[in-house]
This record gives structure tokens, sequence and C-alpha cells, in this order.
């Protein structure tokens, strides 16, 4: 699918076809991130990298101090 850059009031932006928009479901005030692809590429979706990274690292921890998490959670 092609898009083209559009100036918006003093922004450039990307209209997404209507179909696609109630395909995805995508709503307006809705976030989502855009990440560059090692192809070059952009991708955008509502999948946080960040988060994902934040949330590895409390998996780790919970892991190591699980006996600990679970003594405090009595």
């Amino acid at each position: 699918m092609k898009i083209e850059p559009k100036r918006i009031g003093n922004s450039t932006g990307f209209i997404i076809p209507r179909d696609v928009v109630i395909r995805l479901g995508i709503e307006q005030g809705k976030s989502f991130y855009l990440t560059e692809t090692a192809e070059g590429g952009l991708l955008i979706t509502p999948y946080d990298p960040d988060f994902e990274a934040a949330m590895s690292i409390v998996d780790d921890v919970m892991d190591e101090y699980k006996d600990t998490l679970k003594a405090l959670a009595k």
C-alpha cells in the first residue's frame, strides 16, 4: 500500500486509509511507536520497545528474588 506525506497544519503527516484504520482498530488518542528497521525502513506499531525492555529487566529481577518476593507477599 502506498501512502504519501501530506501537509497537516504546520506539520507533515500520513493519511491512513479508512479500511486500514477499521481493520487495525486504530483510534484517535491511542499511542503508536515508530521504530527504524535494520533495512532502513520504518515500523509503526502499538508495541513499545522501551516498555518491553523494562519488563524484561523486571522479569529477571522477579526470577532472581522470587523467594524474597513470596515471603514479602505473606
